[in-house]
């Protein structure tokens, strides 16, 4: 963060002293106000409902351009990273700031692998839990519980307990993960094999069983490492800076990150992809193709209360640089599944279709976006939808992990202290109380 050659002031129309406010500029994006002495200035807050013009910190993390439809982690296009690394790889790139080097990616990769495994009473942690919870309220549960059982790594003040649980929450969250899927069907749980990739030792932990042998499909494998990379980090979302507000307290990692769990799970964050897979099983119920213009044509209408999911989004005001990737990926599974005519998939092409070619979709470019294509791929290769934001969580995990360490190193870090505009009674007396 650089003072820029810019001052910004601040007058008031009641005639109260005008102040002045430094200016600072970043590597690339929007110049910040520095507000942090407004109040002990003026004695006045800033009023911002949901942070939209407020920058809560510096990171050098990931960036984004909305309007440019960019996504760039420590630099790197997610295009680049998407095409020509593993999910392991990038995971590296944001803990450390740069992608691994031969040894590195070995070392790394090693070792992520040889802590996959949880501890034996996870399962009965797991027992607490009715099988038809939602996986997501399991993941919270778990993911929080972990510090109970990790003890050598919660201090977040100690770099290198930082480094141990950044490895460990890695490692565990897909067995986590699979766990809660595995309990809420009834199946043996399945114990993960170090000889796989990530995402190969996610599937078979998913849908292995122990009568048999599991191969790992090599187009699902990277159609799931794929999705981990374009869902690792997205700069300051509503999760990301509940883990770095809660993580402000000085609370242990496991516990801020089960706090990023939990924002996720709604419906206008990680549960989005499940939001558009509900909508498309809805369409389907009411007569599936045949209803897709109709379906539409409510959308259009702003009285219908119809909302269209899994299209546009709130930061890219052009096309997601991500759903380009998952638009690939999701024809190359449907392709090698065989699922070309599945009745849902098709409903979900012809929905496509219109949205990039209506002009009402195209003028405001309310595009398919990331969670469209990923929702699709993830019922195609058999993942239920209610484990939609397990899988989000899983890959989100490194990018919270990067989010929170850069936090507490920080020098100008304090605990998350917002404020407000009071609206309420103003002082009064209880009723008998004499003045």
């Amino acid at each position: 963060m650089k003072l820029v050659d810019n001052k910004a002031t601040l007058t008031f129309s009641n005639g109260s002293p005008s102040v002045e406010l430094p200016v600072y500029g970043g590597s690339i994006g929007p110049d910040v106000i520095d507000i942090r002495k407004l109040y002990a200035q003026t004695g006045m807050f800033t009023y911002d409902p949901g942070f939209l013009s407020t920058a809560s910190c510096q990171s050098a993390i990931t960036y984004i351009d909305g309007d440019k439809g960019e996504l760039l982690y420590r630099g790197y296009p997610i295009e680049q990273l998407a095409t020509h690394c593993d999910y392991l790889d990038v995971c590296f790139l944001l803990l450390n700031g740069e992608l691994p080097d031969e040894k590195q990616r070995t070392d790394f990769h090693k070792l992520v692998t040889n802590h996959t495994m949880v501890n034996e009473q996870m399962q009965f942690f797991l027992r607490g839990f009715r099988r038809d919870a939602h996986p997501m309220a399991v993941l919270t549960g778990l993911v929080g519980g972990l510090s109970a059982f990790y003890h050598d790594s919660t201090d977040i003040n100690n770099p290198q307990h930082r480094e141990i649980a950044a490895i460990r929450l890695i490692a565990k969250m897909p067995t986590l993960v699979a766990m809660a899927y595995k309990y809420g069907v009834g199946q043996p749980y399945m114990y993960p094999r170090n000889e796989l990739s990530y995402a190969g030792n996610f599937l078979r932990m998913m849908f292995g069983v122990p009568c048999e042998d599991y191969k790992v499909n090599p187009v699902l494998e990277r159609a799931l490492d794929r999705i981990f990379i374009l869902h690792a980090d997205h700069e300051q979302n509503a999760s990301t800076s509940t883990v770095r507000l809660c993580g402000s307290s000085g609370t242990n990692p496991f516990a801020a990150i089960a706090a990023g769990v939990a924002c996720l799970w709604g419906p206008a964050h990680g549960g989005a992809n499940e939001a558009c897979l509900n909508m498309l099983e809805d369409i389907q119920r009411n007569g599936g193709v045949a209803k897709v213009g109709e379906f539409m044509e409510k959308v259009k209408d702003k009285n219908s209360g119809v909302k269209l999911m899994g299209f546009g989004h709130r930061v890219y005001k052009n096309y997601d640089p991500r759903a380009k990737l998952m638009q690939e990926t999701c024809n190359e599974v449907l392709e090698e599944l065989g699922l070309g005519n599945d009745p849902l998939f098709k409903l979900a092409k012809q929905l496509e279709k219109i949205a990039l070619e209506d002009d009402y979709f195209v003028q405001r470019k309310l595009y398919p976006n990331v969670d469209f294509y990923s929702g699709i791929v993830q019922r195609a290769i058999g993942i239920p939808v209610n484990l939609f934001t397990g899988i989000f969580a899983l890959a989100r995990t490194v990018g919270w992990i990067a989010q929170l360490n850069e936090m507490i190193s920080d020098p100008e870090y304090k605990i998350g202290r917002p404020r407000q505009l009071f609206t309420g009674s103003p002082r009064r007396d209880v009723p008998g109380v004499k003045k």
